[in-house]
């Protein structure tokens, strides 16, 4: 017979669900800002889950585009839209990584990769363990008690993939994040970003001027330039390194080089 004093076995915590995609969506958006427009009349659906490169010469309006999908810019007309709701402005789901590292110089790598943990009211510990983890994830877990300033430029890029990721978001907005690194560096970063996406569910729009880049990481390409949406294609799959002189693959490159104008 159970009495009150029976004590039972404590159940293991239940790990959070991995954070659901989110569709991101222009509907003959025209963006940029109101003296200078970027691109008119944009269709784009970025279906949840899936990585959206996005390709073009300087000045076609890629970081534009990216922005108005962060809230950061409203469209000049039409719509943005995030799973068929307005974008209105900047949300704590849809994160944002830039070339330029952007890590706060006087927090060391584990307080910077705290700092959206932080904003969620997340408990000390919990904030502590998540970001160890994802900076052991990303390879830093050596480097977790270090300043910005006493890393090297890929371990600084590790750091804020590790802080976007680390808050769970439903979207990454990626502004050219490994143009400024090295090609070893950068092919490294390109397979860290693949595995660290791995499992979190989240939808990628990732800018890059590198046609490769954009083949190697993207579900599909989206091609702008001349002011305008030009195009979006299917990438074949698998995403390998040594799929790199598929037929399928090396068309692919040829068109989207030939639509570009280069």
């Amino acid at each position: 017979m159970s009495t009150s004093s029976e004590t039972r076995p404590a159940e293991a915590p239940t790990a959070p669900a991995a954070p659901r995609g989110t569709r991101l969506t222009l509907r003959g958006a025209t963006l940029g800002r109101p003296d200078a427009p970027a691109v008119a009349g944009a269709d784009l659906d970025v279906a949840a889950g899936e990585i959206l490169t996005v390709v073009g010469p300087s000045g076609c309006g890629k970081s534009t585009l990216l922005r108005t999908f962060a809230g950061l810019l409203p469209t000049l007309d039409g719509a943005v839209e995030q799973d068929g709701r307005p974008v209105t402005g900047p949300g704590a789901d849809r994160a944002l990584v830039f070339q330029d590292d952007a890590l706060l110089p006087w927090r060391t790598l584990r307080a910077n990769v705290e700092l959206p943990l932080a904003i969620q009211s997340l408990p000390r510990t919990r904030r502590r363990e998540q970001a160890e983890a994802w900076l052991d994830r990303v390879g830093l877990a050596d480097q977790a008690r270090q300043l910005p300033h006493h890393v090297s430029g890929g371990q600084r890029q590790r750091a804020q993939l590790a802080r976007a990721l680390a808050g769970r978001p439903r979207a990454v907005l990626m502004d050219e994040p490994f143009g400024a690194l090295d090609a070893q560096t950068r092919a490294g970063m390109q397979d860290l970003l693949v595995e660290a996406l791995r499992g979190t569910g989240a939808t990628v729009v990732f800018v890059t001027h590198d046609v490769d880049e954009a083949l190697f990481l993207g579900d599909r390409v989206a091609l702008l330039g001349d002011g305008r949406l030009i195009a979006v294609r299917d990438v074949p799959r698998p995403r390998e390194r040594s799929a790199h002189d598929d037929p399928a693959r090396v068309a692919l490159r040829r068109d989207i080089l030939t639509s570009l104008g280069t």
